[in-house]
């Protein structure tokens, strides 16, 4: 519950930081830089995702795993790029949205490496 609080207080208190040109390039490079490890983290962590994780899709499982993970990063991401900035207003729907436009680039990364 800590987390959240602290989280929402971050976000509540850093306002129009997704409308800063330079912020939001930074942020889609750390995306970018993200998906390209993501074959390398699925071949050492996750040989055998159905024999680990009750799924039915291993690309879905996948696919929500990493958009999690790149959202929670970027979130982190964003906190310490703006410690010494004026901050803005960070809506966790927008990031997310932002992690979405990534969606074609993510998806292959996982089949590439789910095709090993």
């Amino acid at each position: 519950m800590t987390k959240t609080i602290v989280k929402n207080r971050f976000i509540q208190n850093t306002s129009h930081m997704m409308h800063d040109g330079t912020l939001r390039k930074s942020l889609e490079g750390y995306i970018r830089n993200r998906i390209r490890e993501i074959p390398s983290e699925i071949s050492q962590t996750f040989p055998n995702v159905k024999q680990v994780w009750k799924c039915e899709g291993e690309l879905d499982f996948l696919y929500g795993y990493y958009v999690g993970k790149i959202e929670e990063g970027a979130l982190h991401y964003l906190l310490k790029a703006t410690r010494a900035s004026a901050g803005g207003f960070v809506d966790t729907f927008e990031i997310r949205g932002i992690i979405e436009t990534f969606r074609t680039p993510l998806i292959d990364a996982i089949k590439k490496a789910t095709a090993r």
